[in-house]
């Protein structure tokens, strides 16, 4: 079958980037401190307060991937198996060759898609006046065309949920967050123009899914 592992890494805008009446509803239930900061963060979360930061695609089969990256234009880059290529380019550029990209796989693998990246990608796409090429939120009871990883490993969110990182160690696989960086850290590195490391922190997201794809299948894919 020929498939495809994606992620993305967004970014919120600034809350003084949204008008008077915008700020009041982001903000209405933040009464603390604690809470005004955790209203912040939920600005990553959706494409109505937030830009998609980078998008990594990674075929599972032969390891070789692409990275699309939001950075001022460069000579593509590649990882240093040179399996992965980095290619930066602007935020509607990024999703014009995802949306290209994807067409060709007859199955695309997520972590948490269903509920994140997908309707992400679908919703900031159109903001910006791109037609997505296809549908990301195919049937749900079915892996053939969309895994969903948080799904499977769910079997459809009857059992406990746990981030990609516990399910990482949980499997014995490398998290991606050996690294240090975390989801917490991207507007800090966008600030201060590191594009790069963004890019090479996708990368570690998409191959920690590649890894959890491969133990499913492997012990747990009946729907095949």
């Amino acid at each position: 079958m020929n498939r495809v592992v994606f992620d993305i890494e967004t970014l919120g805008f600034p809350l003084e980037s949204f008008d008077d009446q915008q700020h009041v509803y982001l903000m209405k239930f933040a009464k603390t401190e604690e809470e005004k900061v955790e209203a912040i963060q939920k600005l990553n979360l959706t494409p109505f307060t937030a830009q998609t930061l980078a998008i990594g695609m990674l075929n599972p089969d032969s390891n070789q991937g692409k990275i699309f990256y939001q950075a001022p234009k460069q000579e593509p880059t590649f990882s240093e198996d040179r399996m992965t290529e980095f290619v930066s380019c602007s935020e509607p550029e990024m999703l014009q060759e995802f949306w290209k990209t994807v067409t060709h796989y007859s199955q695309f693998i997520t972590f948490n898609g269903r509920t994140f990246d997908c309707p992400f990608l679908m919703l900031r796409s159109a903001i910006l006046g791109i037609k997505p090429t296809r549908n990301l939120l195919p049937y749900r009871y079915s892996a053939n065309e969309h895994c969903d990883l948080m799904e499977q490993l769910t079997f459809y969110g009857i059992f406990r949920k746990f981030n990609l990182d516990f399910y990482c160690k949980g499997f014995g696989i490398k998290s991606p967050k050996a690294s240090g960086i975390t989801g917490l850290d991207l507007g800090t590195l966008f600030n201060e123009g590191r594009f790069l490391r963004i890019a090479e922190y996708c990368l570690g997201d998409v191959k920690a899914t590649t890894e959890l794809f491969h133990r499913w299948l492997a012990f747990l894919a009946f729907d095949k």
